[in-house]
This record gives structure tokens, sequence and C-alpha cells, in this order.
């Protein structure tokens, strides 16, 4: 109850996925680094699951004939860049194309010759 008719106002709590960590200028970077690359990435910490999709990706990349240069980006500020909020994802030429999820390696192949043509 507030006295003078002025209400009590609740503080508003905000929770962060980061940590913290991201601040405009970290965000920007992410974002510039995002758009300047054209390749196959993974996003996530690093954990099994993670180099399981890394591994798979690798196998459908070799057997389609293309650049198996993959890119494995662990910093959650170029991962939030994406707007990744499950891991691990795949991102190919910019663009997420799975996320949350292990593909197979048959499905890999699916998605890039349809991204990739």
């Amino acid at each position: 109850m507030g006295l003078f008719g002025k209400k009590n106002k609740k503080q508003e709590t905000i929770s962060y996925c980061c940590g913290q960590n991201c601040d405009t200028e970290r965000m920007k970077k992410a974002q510039t680094k995002k758009n300047e690359d054209a390749s196959v990435k993974i996003l996530g910490s690093g954990c099994t699951k993670c180099n399981q999709l890394e591994a798979a990706t690798k196998s459908a990349l070799e057997q389609l004939g293309m650049d198996t240069t993959i890119d494995h980006v662990t910093d959650f500020s170029q991962i939030a860049a994406y707007g990744v909020m499950s891991t691990p994802a795949l991102v190919i030429d910019g663009k997420v194309v799975s996320y949350g999820k292990v593909l197979k390696t048959d499905e890999i192949v699916k998605i890039l010759q349809k991204v990739r043509g």
C-alpha cells in the first residue's frame, strides 16, 4: 500500500542466458562475424552432441565432395547472434538449418543439397 496514492513499483528482474556477458559492442562484433563468413558452422559448447553433429557434418561434406572445413563456435555471444537458444546447431552459409538435435549424415546431405544446390 502506498502513501498519498502512490503505488510501490515492483523492481523488474531480468535474467540473462549468457550471464550478462552480452554487451552491445560484443553483440555487434558477433553479428559482423556471423555475416562475413559463408561456411559451415557448428554452434555449441563443445559437448558430446556438438562433436557428434560435427562428425556427421564432416562425413556429409566428404560424401558430396565439398570443402570439409567446419568452424566450431563456442562463444555464447556469437551463438546468440544467430538466435539459437538450444544447441547443438548447424549453420550453413550464415543460415541456421537445424538446432537442438544431432542430425544423421543422410539428413545433413539432404540439407546441404537443398541449401547449396
